[in-house]
């Protein structure tokens, strides 16, 4: 195993920001409210005036996520990747717009429109999701409390609802360290939304194997990595492709209704939004490395690893008509 980050999160990644917005409130015997928001910032600058190399890759498409075409097409993010519930993709999108209309004045009027991501998962199990609670201004102030240091895990922001092997899911983070030749370390990360699995299917030694009867759909996943190693676009998706590695090491089996998402993202080429010249230059790690080698086993660790995070973080959570997930026993 690669050595850990300071927090083992994704915030080890410098310049990346996490915020949450969560929401919980039990409205009557039928209804609760159990949802939330989680955005996460590429970098400590503009977002769309310096833009990050990313792409996709996509496991099972059973999933609603919003702004990936374009990003896989010119192979940068311009916006906060911001995550939630199936049925607040809208107000969530809409809610980024606003902050990043009023980040950058010339968006849709001296330059060009914008790209958004947004990815989900579903919680109606214990969330209430027909209510769709979340509102643009959460998406607002999940962003305005995005900071560069350790974050919540569990079952709070987008992760509030979600349940993962029959247990209590939510957000999980995790991260390694990759050696340099010249001493340093580049980082590597992930964070996921974890909403997948029965129970019997996970592989985690002290989790319950016996079936758990859950009316639950078949479930889904977000992976987002960040890495500050100099990595571009096409690279990248091979990065977000190795996610499936430490994905089934939990168990999954990537069950049909399932949408298992992965998103990697590099602040360490960004790219100007204006520039007087027709020629881009930079600097990448060679495929054929080292560095490239235990990038690809890093990935491995952190997906795992951040999966088996959200279950450890995660705390028994009562939801809609009467329901109670409990908290994995890890």
């Amino acid at each position: 195993m690669l050595a850990k980050g300071k927090h083992n999160d994704l915030t080890d990644v410098a310049g990346v920001k996490v915020g949450h917005v969560t929401l919980y409130e039990k409205l009557n015997e039928q209804d609760t409210i159990c949802t939330g928001v989680t955005a996460i910032l590429p970098h400590s600058g503009n977002l769309f005036l310096k833009k990050t190399p990313a792409a996709s890759y996509i496991i099972n498409g059973f999933g609603k996520t919003c702004g990936l075409v374009q990003m896989n097409e010119l192979g940068v993010l311009e916006s906060p990747i911001m995550l939630t519930n199936t049925f607040s993709v809208a107000p969530v999108l809409q809610g980024t717009l606003a902050y990043m209309l009023k980040e950058n004045k010339e968006i849709g009027d001296t330059t060009s429109s914008l790209n958004i991501v947004v990815g989900e998962c579903n919680d109606s199990y214990l969330n209430a999701m027909r209510l769709q609670a979340v509102t643009p201004e959460h998406a607002e102030m999940a962003i305005a409390n995005a900071r560069g240091e350790a974050f919540s895990q569990g079952a709070v922001g987008a992760g509030k609802g979600m349940v993962c092997f029959g247990h209590k899911g939510g957000i999980g983070s995790a991260s390694r360290q990759i050696p340099r030749q010249d001493g340093k370390y580049y980082t590597i990360a992930c964070l996921v939304l974890s909403n997948f699995g029965k129970a019997e299917q996970a592989r985690f030694a002290n989790l319950t194997k016996k079936k758990i009867e859950m009316e639950t759909a078949d479930g889904s996943i977000m992976m987002i990595v960040a890495t500050d190693a100099p990595v571009y676009d096409r690279q990248l998706q091979r990065i977000a492709k190795r996610c499936v590695v430490g994905l089934s090491r939990t168990g999954s089996i990537i069950a049909n209704g399932s949408g298992d998402i992965a998103i990697a993202f590099s602040n360490a080429n960004l790219q100007p939004h204006y520039t007087d010249s027709s020629i881009g230059q930079m600097a990448f790690i060679r495929d054929d490395s080292e560095e490239m080698e235990m990038i690809f086993q890093a990935i491995a660790e952190v997906a795992e690893e951040a999966i088996f995070n959200a279950l450890r973080y995660a705390e028994t959570t009562n939801g809609r008509k009467g329901r109670t997930v409990k908290k994995a026993p890890i």
